[in-house]
């Protein structure tokens, strides 16, 4: 094997082990260096003569100035961050694809090295300063994202060798719009950007319960550009388009946008005001509330507290049913009520009780999954099947809707096919959850979070599970153990910028010790996290970047282990969420 590089290495997918009822336990290995990572800026003040000294640096002219390492790097047309062209460079098994160029800068000298990345993991670095050498990295990602650290040149320092690489064997990644600003080193570097032009032409293009859908004209010389929504800063992307989810129903909102590129950001648009829709109906005529709280019920007899739908507390909103069963045609599943181990409970009894919570305003769901499950979504047979067994079970039974817990894989292709046609089914009532490992949602290439952000127009909620996992990555790129607000909150992070609406986030915990194998938190714990995610209060050493008003709320494993301890989850957590901003 070849020697590795010294700059900090990707995370180890752990091995996965299924949970007690519900358990996997992993193992995440990540070694940083102390190269001061950071996914901020870092920029300081400028003088009359800093410019950016890299050359063709966003790869205008091909990968001129540039030499990418065994062939791996190439330009593409899209996707781009700025202009018309970007860096792809794809890594191999023995090779990271690293590409650098030679740049001309002053001796005893600050620069501010900065570039724009997506796609699979990526590191930005410069060497040979003549001090210290440093670099960032960041993992994949499915939109761009700016990495920026700074360097001082030696005394006799005249040129840096930059340079962007992946890591091996992992999937390609993207770079564009690399900076090394600073004083001007005599190597003649690409002309500086000007702030760009207010956009024109905002306009609301169409509008559901949840969302506003915004258009705008390009602008010249824009790179990203801001939607801000009542004077607040909502969402930032590329292109001349957003959707702005997690708005309540009915409510009319006030929107504009600015265009930014490297030399900063234009004034704001003309505002322009979309209103909501009304909710849909179903599941009793009622839609959910803002913040909900889900809870698994226990469809065997485990140790945990026996109950029957009825016996579920009001707290809960959203009531999964744990599990439907696979069947012998593929992808296909059923729904078999344990009357023997749930004390003789009936099926007519069953249905009488969902009707009852769906009166009340709850959502009854049928969880597909969990330690045993084996439905494999596969192929578009496959994804039929289940679409139509899941709606026939809804006729039968009268769920709301289904929960997606495979805990054994699954395919983002087939599952988005099969989720899609539930929908055509179902209607706008459906209620779709997701409930992955930690592991599933690191990173937007894992399937679990793809399928997450194909179905995002009629997701519902993801309850990412924060237990029987090992250390995880946080989106500020740092590794986090199970067990604390930290943990929660860096790693929600990662869905609430991977794509995620706030409303479709949810924290999921045990709700006792003996719910899961690792994990558990009290319930005050799950509060402060929800505090921090929500109004940037109770936080530990992670800050949010922003704080998130309309995350939807937790989950918890399950309404019986509660129901053991007395109830003690959901009448703390409960009350918590139904009491967010």
């Amino acid at each position: 094997m070849p020697e590795r590089p010294e700059e900090p290495r990707g995370p180890e997918r752990p091995e996965r082990r299924r949970r007690t009822r519900r358990t996997w336990a992993g193992a995440l290995a990540a070694v940083l260096t102390a190269s001061a990572l950071t996914l901020t800026g870092l920029a300081g003040q400028a003088s009359a003569a800093d410019i950016n000294n890299a050359k063709n640096a966003g790869y205008e002219s091909g990968l001129t100035d540039w030499t990418c390492s065994a062939g791996s790097g190439a330009t593409v047309s899209a996707p781009v961050h700025g202009g018309a062209s970007a860096l792809k460079a794809t890594p191999s098994g023995q090779d990271n694809a690293r590409c650098a160029q030679t740049v001309a800068v002053l001796p005893d000298s600050t620069y501010t090295l900065s570039a724009w990345v997506r796609g699979g993991y990526a590191y930005l670095g410069a060497s040979g300063t003549g001090t210290t050498d440093v670099s960032t990295w960041t993992p994949d990602s499915s939109s761009w994202k700016q990495l920026t650290t700074r360097f001082t040149t030696g005394a006799s320092t005249t040129s840096v060798t930059i340079y962007t690489h992946g890591w091996y064997a992992q999937t390609a990644y993207y770079a564009d719009d690399v900076s090394v600003f600073g004083p001007d080193g005599g190597g003649g570097g690409d002309p500086s950007p000007t702030i760009p032009s207010a956009p024109a032409g905002l306009k609301v293009a169409s509008t559901t319960s949840s969302s506003v859908s915004l258009t705008w004209n390009a602008v010249a010389g824009a790179t990203g550009y801001q939607i801000y929504r009542g004077g607040t800063k909502a969402l930032a992307v590329t292109g001349t388009s957003a959707t702005i989810s997690g708005l309540a129903a009915s409510t009319s909102y006030s929107f504009q946008v600015t265009a930014t590129n490297a030399a900063g950001e234009s004034a704001k648009s003309a505002a322009v005001n979309g209103t909501t829709t009304a909710p849909p109906g179903g599941g009793g005529g009622t839609a959910l509330p803002k913040h909900a709280v889900t809870g698994y019920w226990q469809n065997f007899n485990n140790g945990a507290t026996v109950q029957r739908i009825s016996d579920v507390p009001s707290p809960y909103d959203i009531i999964a049913v744990a599990f439907a069963d696979a069947t012998s045609t593929p992808g296909a599943v059923t729904f078999n009520l344990d009357s023997a181990g749930l004390g003789g409970y009936t099926v007519d009894q069953f249905k009488a009780d969902i009707k009852a919570k769906q009166a009340a305003g709850k959502k009854v769901i049928v969880s597909v999954g969990g330690e045993r499950g084996t439905v494999s979504v596969n192929d578009a047979t496959s994804a039929t099947n289940f679409a139509n067994s899941v709606y026939s079970l809804m006729q039968t039974y009268g769920f709301d809707g289904v929960d997606i817990d495979l805990e054994n894989g699954l395919n983002a292709t087939y599952m988005t096919q099969a989720l899609r046609s539930l929908s055509s089914k179902a209607g706008a009532s459906l209620i779709i959850t997701m409930a992955p490992q930690t592991i599933d949602m690191q990173s937007t290439s894992n399937s679990y979070f793809q399928t997450a952000l194909n179905i995002k127009d009629i997701l519902t909620v993801v309850n990412m599970q924060y237990y029987n996992s090992g250390s995880m990555l946080g989106c500020d790129g740092k590794v986090y153990s199970q067990g604390s607000v930290d943990f929660l909150t860096a790693l929600a992070c990662i869905q609430l910028q991977g794509g995620l609406a706030p409303s479709q986030v949810g924290l999921g915990l045990p709700a006792s010790p003996r719910g899961a194998g690792s994990g558990y938190v009290s319930p005050s714990v799950v509060n402060n996290a929800l505090d921090c995610l929500t109004k940037g209060t109770n936080c530990g050493s992670f800050k949010p970047p922003r704080t998130y008003p309309d995350l939807r709320g937790a989950m918890t494993w399950s309404t019986n282990w509660d129901a053991t301890a007395g109830n003690a989850w959901s009448n703390a957590v409960g009350p918590h969420v139904h009491a967010l901003p």
